[in-house]
């Protein structure tokens, strides 16, 4: 079934709601192969073969939110990660909208992930496919929310909102969600305002000087977050001096 959810830009999300589907992220991607234009947005109440980074299982069942929007931005691949940022501003957004008594536990991890008092709460996950010119010719956010249950992701302490409150109905927060979404996007194309969501990024993350370790799939590296640089890339503080991380997993702590 399907339904408008928030207006965008002038016009509609193009919501689709399955009472199940294998994964959210699939669909859309196979809907942007086909040429469906931006602005859909897939919700299924439950999720059988949802996929987190790196290929893991990440299981929705009925109650957690599946999530998944397709949108064609055009702009140049150097910029990509500017997306996971946009990404998780909005589902911080939406989060701290319905469980306002959880804002000082929320917090943002670089990329994608966000935390509930140092466990995983959501995930996001971001596809895409360039054209000839090296330009995004579409993208697909995932979005994966444990609000009823909080299925084991190895490696992960993971937790759902229902141990902290009750949770919101998925479309609830779905509805949500898109609009912080659109606002953010609006935001995106004005001058300066990826600078403006790098800032809300960093005012919902972990603080200045924590300690974390980064496997960038060459080696893990241990340190203490410093920022993002202007492009959304994680800056850490190490023994022998300031990395910069493009892309990597992240742990909070010392070491793993």
């Amino acid at each position: 079934m399907s339904a408008p959810a928030v207006r965008e830009d002038g016009g509609t999300w193009r919501l689709e709601i399955f009472e199940q589907l294998p994964s959210t992220s699939d669909f859309c991607v196979a809907r942007a192969r086909a040429g469906e234009a931006e602005g859909l947005a897939v919700l299924a109440y439950e999720q059988t073969k949802g996929r987190g980074r790196g290929q893991r299982v990440w299981l929705s069942p009925p109650g957690n939110l599946a999530l998944s929007i397709l949108w064609r931005p055009r702009t140049p691949l150097a910029v990509a990660g500017q997306w996971a940022l946009l990404a998780g501003v909005a589902l911080f957004e939406a989060l701290s909208s319905v469980a306002p008594e959880l804002l000082g536990a929320l917090r943002l991890k670089w990329p994608n992930d966000v935390m509930l008092a140092e466990a995983k709460l959501a995930g996001i996950l971001i596809e895409g496919a360039a054209d000839a010119a090296a330009r995004s010719e579409w993208i697909v956010i995932g979005f994966g929310v444990n609000l009823i249950a909080a299925p084991p992701v190895p490696g992960r302490r993971t937790i759902a909102l229902v141990e902290r409150l009750p949770p919101p109905a998925p479309r609830e927060l779905a509805a949500i969600l898109l609009e912080r979404l659109a606002h953010w996007r609006a935001v995106l194309r004005e001058e300066n305002g990826f600078a403006l969501i790098r800032l809300a990024w960093l005012g919902y993350a972990h603080p200045a000087g924590a300690a974390l370790v980064v496997d960038d799939g060459r080696e893990k590296c241990c340190g203490q977050f410093v920022g993002l640089d202007a492009g959304g890339a994680l800056l850490l503080k190490t023994e022998g001096g300031i990395r910069r991380f493009q892309t990597g997993e992240v742990m909070l702590g010392a070491s793993t």
